[in-house]
């Protein structure tokens, strides 16, 4: 891979932070375990004034947390100082060429590798030698060994000079060993007892562990294509009306309060508010929501989302790096950076792990050398030659490889595929403490509800239409800026309802309004404004009040012709979310009354609930549940419910597709819609399993396989018969392990919440475009 000329292009997503904080991201070559994770992150905390250092080796990336002052090209000097290369980040392709060159190393070692196994084979089997047999295959392994095997060498020298050994160490330490050992018995017969070369071991252990090493590559790149396939979303030109007529302009160019223009089949360049037309948009790339939105004037779009079936004229409200989408590629991106609590213990066994096996390794030699000499000559090996083979069977078997990879890697794709589901986790420790909350504590206003009242119940007196008394009650209530007076409006107009403007308005503070509308005087509010009901109105009003419902009269005329009943419903499938969240402990908190609170409550499914709790009271109630040992989610807006979400040890902001870059929640969802909550814990969980399931394969295979290399079922065989593993073997096992941590990572690119299974998406639709109908009044 080729390396910036310029340190500073290394730098694409340098930016500064809030605290003033630079944050730098390098794009690194050269790393190939967990042993050159911790090489790189230590070269860089060394830097003054570097704050953090975090190294992923699956992106192949480290991430700088740096006081102001910190030039990039410091950090580049102590990254080479260390060994390591520093790669230009804006080069697309990079990550391309680099599976396009293992995969060449590898068909070039294997080339040359395949003819000398065949003679190896050939000989133990067959008999078969002929003059300069050995010289043959010595002709063809030098090429191997020294030539496509000198990336092991040149990582082996930039390790020791650090003072510390890697993967390259010991790939190079192992098959050196079988090399010159081989080497020596066909130059210098004398000088070695016995006559047993071993070529083959030597080229197939640098064939198969390129051909890993290719496979690993490719699994990574095709893991890591999240953030590419969100990238890809960004549309490259934009048409805008300026002066009268539609000009064609790089989207880059598009500024704020532009009039765009938008035709079906075309992505959205920018976000914006639509000023005229109606069409349906998908916006499955962005949120997951798999049914196309209706859209029409006053309605949001998002950067990335595909036009359907309408031309549409937008007013750009966010551009650049303010959209939506690349809000969600910054805080992707900085996610897959992140580290995970559990990556400290990789980090304490990855310091000793290749000194650990290094010394094994000479331990075996020694003891096949030495006390296990009759053992090995008992089963018809020479000891040198066996002690030999064994030791470099522990040097290969061992992989530092699949551990660096474990955590990284299933970070990498969870949080790749969550951000497919509009889910965005904030990093690996968000990820790590999400997959062990017990306890979920939902805000009600905006979370488990829609956040804005609305019109539920109509009752009237005899002979009054209820059409005609909503028209009245809505043509009165235009002219006033309540809540509940802009409820009766929205359903007015959902009903296609003519709505009057009023003349002779007039509000009673705490009461209600009073207008004439169409030549009658129309009252609208509580009975001490509009006067005593007549009894079945009481009673229907007393019934809906009961339900936590807030009840208006209508008169007309003076007199009381029928009830309105509001309330902020429940968002659709806030109980089937509650319910796919069993069996946690579910509670629910508002600053509502408690009859209110107990009738949304009831309607989700949740049995705890807190009435009338301020803000501030809210995060006390977050910490009285942790104090109890629970590990709590806080489930809000992200606005006035901020200090529970930092309170909690998981904090969910629910609906910020259009303000996705908040700082409160450790979760953030892009739609409004309570399934998401079971979804994010269930994609946690599922991401944790991996991880868990990788370190497993890491470790045991390690565990296993590290005694069988050493001939230790030799020394004491199993049931009667002695066990040897071959280092071509060896080699074939080390590849499988980081091959197969990769392959088990990416199927977690599948993973499906059961939740989000279920029967397709509600379909949100705009208000139909026909006439409005006129009622008389």
């Amino acid at each position: 891979m080729k390396q910036s000329p310029d340190p500073a292009a290394a730098d694409p997503s340098a930016d500064r932070r809030s605290d003033g904080v630079s944050h730098v991201t390098l794009s690194i070559g050269g790393m190939t375990c967990a042993s050159c994770v911790r090489n790189v992150g230590n070269a860089l905390q060394k830097v003054p004034g570097v704050r953090e250092a975090r190294v992923n080796l699956a992106l192949e990336q480290a991430t700088v947390l740096a006081e102001p002052d910190v030039r990039v090209e410091a950090l580049a000097t102590a990254v080479e100082g260390a060994g390591y290369t520093v790669l230009d980040a804006q080069d697309e392709h990079q990550g391309e060429r680099e599976v396009n060159a293992r995969w060449r190393r590898f068909v070039v070692a294997a080339a040359l590798a395949a003819p000398v196994v065949v003679l190896a084979m050939a000989h133990m089997f067959a008999g078969l030698d002929f003059p300069g047999f050995d010289l043959l295959q010595l002709a063809l392994t030098t090429p191997v060994q020294f030539g496509v095997g000198y990336v092991f060498y040149v990582g082996t020298w930039k390790a020791l000079r650090n003072r510390r050994a890697n993967m390259d160490t010991l790939i190079a330490v192992g098959t050196t060993a079988a090399f010159g050992y081989s080497a020596t018995e066909v130059l210098a017969p004398e000088a070695l007892p016995g006559h047993a070369i071993y070529f083959e071991v030597a080229a197939a252990v640098i064939a198969l562990i390129l051909l890993g090493k290719y496979l690993e590559a490719l699994g990574k790149s095709r893991a890591s294509a999240a953030v590419r396939r969100l990238l890809e979303l960004r549309p490259l030109t934009a048409r805008v009306l300026r002066e009268g007529a539609e000009a064609q302009v790089a989207a880059a160019e598009v500024a704020v309060g532009d009039r765009v223009v938008v035709r079906p089949g075309e992505k959205i360049p920018v976000d914006g508010v639509v000023l005229e037309g109606r069409t349906s948009v998908d916006e499955s790339m962005v949120t997951g929501e798999s049914v196309p939105i209706e859209k029409g004037p006053g309605s949001e779009v998002v950067a990335g989302t595909v036009n359907q079936n309408g031309s549409v004229v937008f007013e750009a409200r966010r551009v650049g790096e303010d959209t939506v989408l690349a809000a969600i590629v910054r805080l992707v991106s900085e996610a897959q950076s992140r580290r995970a609590p559990i990556e400290r213990y990789v980090d304490t066994v990855s310091a000793w792990f290749v000194p650990v096996v290094m010394v094994l390794a000479a331990a075996t030699f020694a003891y096949w050398n030495g006390p296990g000499a009759d053992t090995a000559l008992a089963i018809g090996v020479e000891p040198l030659a066996f002690a030999l083979l064994a030791s470099v069977a522990v040097l290969i078997i061992a992989c530092p490889c699949a551990l660096g990879l474990a955590t990284p890697l299933a970070i990498m794709v969870g949080t790749g595929r969550a951000a497919q589901f509009g889910v965005l986790f904030k990093g690996g420790e968000s990820i790590e403490r999400a997959s062990r909350v017990d306890t979920v504590v939902f805000d009600k206003t905006g979370t488990l509800t829609q956040g804005t009242p609305r019109v539920t119940d109509l009752a009237t007196s005899p002979g009054v239409d209820e059409t005609a008394l909503l028209a009245a009650a809505a043509s009165a209530e235009s002219a006033s800026e309540h809540p509940l007076a802009a409820a009766v409006v929205r359903e007015a107009t959902r009903r296609n309802l003519s709505v009057v403007r009023p003349s002779d308005f007039s509000a009673v503070p705490g009461q209600g309004v009073r207008a004439v509308v169409a030549g009658r005087s129309v009252a609208v509010g509580t009975a001490e404004l509009v006067g005593a009901p007549p009894p079945e109105l009481a009673a229907s009003a007393a019934q809906l009040e009961a339900a936590g419902k807030t009840v208006v009269f209508v008169a007309l005329d003076d007199r009381v012709a029928g009830v309105v009943a509001l309330a902020d419903t429940l968002r659709p499938g806030a109980r089937e979310a509650v319910a796919a969240l069993a069996p946690a402990d579910l509670w629910m908190i508002t600053g509502d009354n408690e009859r209110t609170a107990r009738a949304i409550a009831a309607q989700a499914g949740v049995r705890n609930v807190l009435w009338r709790v301020r803000p501030d009271g809210k995060a006390e109630e977050i910490a009285k549940l942790r104090e109890k040992g629970r590990v709590v989610a806080m489930v809000g807006d992200g606005i006035n419910d901020a200090p529970a979400l930092a309170r909690a040890d998981v904090g969910i902001a629910m609906g910020a597709g259009t303000d996705v870059a908040k700082e409160t929640g450790e979760i953030i969802l892009l739609r409004d819609d309570p399934a998401d909550v079971p979804a994010s814990l269930a994609l946690a969980r599922a991401t944790m399993r991996k991880i868990r399931q990788n370190l497993l394969w890491a470790f045991g295979y390690n565990a296993v396989l590290i005694p069988v290399a050493a001939g230790l079922f030799t020394a004491w065989p199993v049931f009667g018969s002695p066990v040897t593993l071959h280092p071509a073997f060896a080699a074939g096992a080390m590849a499988l392990s980081s091959v197969s941590v990769v392959a088990n990572s990416r199927l977690l690119g599948r993973y499906v919440p059961h939740i989000r299974r279920r029967a397709a998406r509600r379909p949100r639709t705009a208000a139909p475009a026909t006439a409005p109908t006129e009622v008389p009044l």
